[in-house]
């Protein structure tokens, strides 16, 4: 192999592991205690308002469905 070829293998293999040793230094855990930031230091829970989000789903479900009737039925095609 060329001297050239071995020092572009070189810089790759440093930048690599520079990449690496980076990488596994980083840590998914915040390095305090565990737990949703958005409640007084309990654990994760409902944020929210749960039977407002089941009521949206169903008002937009229905809507689709009336929506979707109402085109089909003005769109249809004529007799005949």
């Amino acid at each position: 192999m060329s001297r050239r070829r071995l020092l572009s293998m070189a810089a790759w293999l440093a930048a690599w592991l520079a990449v690496a040793m980076v990488s596994m230094a980083a840590s998914p855990s915040p390095g305090t205690e565990a737990g949703d930031p958005r409640s007084s230091g309990q654990g994760p829970g409902l944020v929210g308002d749960p039977g407002f989000a089941v009521l949206a789903v169903v008002v937009i479900g229905l809507g689709a469905v009336v929506g979707t009737l109402a085109w089909v039925r003005m769109t249809s095609r004529p007799e005949g």
